[in-house]
Formats: C-alpha cells, sequence, structure tokens
C-alpha cells in the first residue's frame, strides 16, 4: 500500500473501515460524520450526524454484506478526498444487488470524516 499516492491509502483505508462499520453495527457510524455532513439516499437528503446516523440505522434489514468491486479516489483541490465505491451488497435474505456510493473525505480535528455522501442502488427498468 505505501508505493500508492497518500489519497488513496487514506480514501482506501476509509472505504475499509466505513463497510466493516456498517455490515457490524451501522448505529456506530456516527463517530464518522460532523454536524455539518450530508447524505443523499437514493434521492432523500439527510443534513448532519444525528440525521445521518438516524436513517442509516433505520434501514429495514438486520443484516447486511457489502462486497466491493472497485474503489477510486481523487485529491480535491481543498485537500479533500473524493472516493467512489462500486459493489454488491446482500440484505438479509434478498437478492444480491448492485451499488454505487460517493464519499467526500476531509481531514477535521486530526481525523478524516464523511462531510457528503450519494447511494444509489443499480437498479435498471429495462
Amino acid at each position: 500500500m505505501g508505493d500508492k499516492p497518500i489519497w488513496e491509502q487514506i480514501g482506501s483505508s476509509f472505504v475499509q473501515h466505513y463497510y466493516q462499520l456498517f455490515d457490524a453495527d451501522r448505529t456506530q457510524l456516527g463517530a464518522i460524520y460532523i454536524d455539518a455532513s450530508c447524505l443523499t439516499w437514493e434521492g432523500q437528503q439527510f443534513q448532519g450526524k444525528a440525521a445521518i446516523v438516524e436513517k442509516l440505522s433505520s434501514l429495514p434489514f438486520q443484516k447486511i454484506q457489502h462486497s466491493i468491486t472497485a474503489q477510486d479516489h481523487q485529491p480535491t483541490p481543498d485537500s479533500c478526498i473524493l472516493s467512489m465505491v462500486v459493489g454488491q451488497l446482500k440484505a438479509d435474505d434478498d437478492q444480491v444487488l448492485g451499488f454505487h456510493q460517493t464519499f467526500l473525505l476531509k481531514s477535521f480535528q486530526g481525523a478524516w470524516v464523511c462531510t457528503n455522501k450519494v447511494f444509489r442502488l443499480a437498479l435498471h427498468n429495462v
């Protein structure tokens, strides 16, 4: 991992940490957000740590497992990191579904936090 640019190392580590938390106990995700953080979940807007954690905690499944297919990370001109994740998820006994998720990460008080996140299932109407 040491030969990758620092933004890729930070982005990859963050993504791994995020999905481990989400799959194990999504009520613990509050530590990665700040009060100004924003989430768009399937078109619904949420702002603030409490609102985001409430939304993620209230999702209608008991267990979930994410599998990351690809992830890309870029540095931004204002020292943030933009991360795009593509993968699959399996919730409870539902079918496996594809998803796309984008994170904007910012260094805040000595830690990397998610200031913005967009999530969409990869559903197509054929």
